[in-house]
């Protein structure tokens, strides 16, 4: 009878499709939940059902006791939904779209004042006030949102994936500000693709093609996997290597990169190996297992690759790069370089001036001062000819919605020097590699997104670039796709492919041979995943993540500006 959420049997169909399959779970008050599973697992679908947004094909569900249905508008003034695309207007200040959300929900005149700096003060968002919603970082513009959903103080807050191409430092500060609504007596349904924050719920529910998997605390799920995760050195043999001959292995059922080390997951007990240490297993370890393990370590994409010969040692080089737009200085002088066939990051908060330095380097902004070229050629004066030889992806999908899946690969066909019978060939590779026949008439904007992520991928590698550049490539997408998507990586590099790429996921950013740290529009660390972790060691945390140094050495930073 306490239950604040109780589903029994609920289906929900589309069509002919089951976007839900009979689930049936409960949630007490006062719990923060985390709702998780892969791209199209049915997590939106359950929010917005829980929201009073979508009607239940079969079954029932009750919320505060009342039915979604019949009591919808009497839910709707119980609940806070976040929507993925949060409907900010990006032309209206903070304050504006505090006020519009708050005449929205009927809130008096004199109460506004009282909610607004509370809600701004929680949020840090006091000193901006008068500064356009377009104009936040991402972190911050997720804060403006939860303030917006919480003008009325709800008894349920849905959030549905609000840490989405979020930096680390924000999303620790959206735990932080998680954490005080559940000490007023908030509960909480977090979606999410990123399993270290399911990790730390009271309760997980794990979805998969519309049935549950899981309910229960997750460490629970996590327990079964004792004995089957350790870490490798990877000895003399390169580790790309290593990797995708481990996992092609049928006793290993998942494994990623870690710095210089491999992390590994086992289907049973190994053999005794004297390189292999075991380590605590993780709950994306469980969430992976029960999904039937990894996608292996071949790359279709890698294997019709030739081999990339360039007589470039550097193949990417920034001299003293910097961009301002008027008195705004985006980058100042960022200088590196990156050597074929390595895998290079940028990391940095929001509005740090990462996707600006990939665009100076892309050729798709001229640095205000500075030097910028790629395999030997000036981005300032050959851009067009630097341009041919790089492969990109932006940080939000850039293909073209309007049009299908054949459509937007015949156009970047066209758009890369493939011509007749070379341009007809790489379509139809593409086509097989990705497995893209059944949407080939689709349009893209309707595709779901891992499948987005393949066909931007497609794009960005049909015409074999020596280089490539990933502007947070995998973000929102789930753990599997995410291995598939560094399956194909990792092995372009073993081909001799550069890569330079920025993420918040800060497990991918395990992947980079090196990493630069951006922060306030200046590089200030440069060097391995493990150097960098070991400068963030403390007597208190002898094994920091790379999450741990993101946020110590940013700190650390700030500290020195200070004094």
């Amino acid at each position: 009878m306490n239950e604040i959420v109780s589903l029994q049997s609920v289906t929900k169909s589309f069509e002919s499709q089951k976007a839900l399959d009979v689930i049936s779970l409960s949630i007490q008050p006062h719990q923060f939940v985390a709702l998780a599973g892969p791209d199209g697992a049915g997590k939106t679908t359950l929010l917005r059902m829980i929201a009073g947004l979508l009607r239940p094909t079969e079954g029932t569900l009750r919320v505060n006791g009342l039915d979604t249905i019949k009591e919808a508008q009497k839910l709707h003034e119980q609940i806070g939904y976040m929507p993925q695309r949060f409907g900010l207007y990006e032309d209206l200040t903070v304050q504006q779209n505090l006020s519009l959300y708050a005449d929205l929900q009927g809130v008096a005149k004199n109460e506004k004042a009282t909610i607004f700096e509370k809600l701004l003060s929680m949020m840090n968002l006091s000193r901006f006030t008068e500064r356009l919603a377009g104009d936040l970082s991402g972190g911050m513009k997720q804060k403006l949102g939860l303030a917006c959903t919480l003008i009325r103080k709800p008894t349920l807050l849905l959030l549905d994936e609000p840490s989405v191409g979020v930096d680390p430092v924000s999303r620790r500060e959206l735990w932080q500000l998680m954490q005080q609504f559940l000490t007023e007596g908030m509960s909480v349904i977090w979606s999410t693709s990123y399993l270290d924050e399911a990790e730390k719920a009271d309760l997980a529910i794990l979805l998969h093609e519309g049935k549950l998997l899981y309910q229960g605390p997750p460490q629970e799920l996590t327990k079964r996997m004792e004995g089957k995760t350790f870490t490798l050195d990877r000895s003399e043999e390169r580790k790309r290597v290593l990797l995708s001959q481990l996992l092609n292995e049928p006793f290993i059922s998942d494994g990623i990169i870690q710095g210089e080390k491999i992390r590994i997951v086992t289907k049973n007990h190994p053999p005794n190996h004297p390189l292999w240490t075991p380590c605590p297993p993780r709950f994306e370890d469980a969430f992976v297992d029960l999904l039937g393990g990894g996608p292996g370590g071949s790359s279709r994409l890698a294997e019709k690759t030739p081999q990339i010969v360039t007589e470039q040692k550097n193949v990417i080089v920034a001299e003293h790069i910097t961009r301002r737009f008027g008195s705004f200085t985006a980058v100042n002088d960022v200088s590196f370089q990156v050597a074929k066939g390595e895998v290079f990051g940028l990391l940095g908060p929001n509005g740090a001036g990462k996707s600006t330095t990939f665009k100076m380097l892309c050729g798709l902004l001229q640095p205000s001062c500075g030097k910028a070229f790629v395999n030997g050629l000036s981005l300032q004066t050959a851009p067009a000819e630097a341009r041919s030889h790089i492969g990109y992806m932006a940080q939000k999908f850039s293909l073209y919605g309007g049009l299908s899946v054949k459509q937007n690969l015949d156009f970047f066909s066209g758009v890369y020097p493939l011509r007749n019978s070379s341009r007809r060939h790489a379509v139809e590779e593409m086509i097989e590699i990705f497995g893209f026949s059944p949407y080939l008439d689709q349009s893209a904007s309707l595709l779901p997104l891992g499948y987005k992520q393949r066909l931007a991928l497609a794009c960005a590698t049909m015409h074999r670039p020596e280089v490539l550049f990933l502007d947070e490539p995998t973000s929102g997408v789930d753990p599997i796709t995410r291995r598939e998507f560094w399956n194909h990586i990792n092995g372009l590099v073993e081909k001799g492919c550069t890569v330079l790429v920025s993420t918040h996921f800060m497990d991918e950013a395990e992947y980079c041979d090196r990493i630069a740290l951006i922060y306030q529009s200046q590089m200030i660390h440069i060097d391995s995943p493990d150097a960098l972790k070991k400068l963030a060691q403390t007597p208190q945390n002898a094994s920091p993540t790379l999450e741990d140094a993101f946020i110590t050495l940013i700190e650390q930073h700030d500290q020195r500006k200070k004094t």
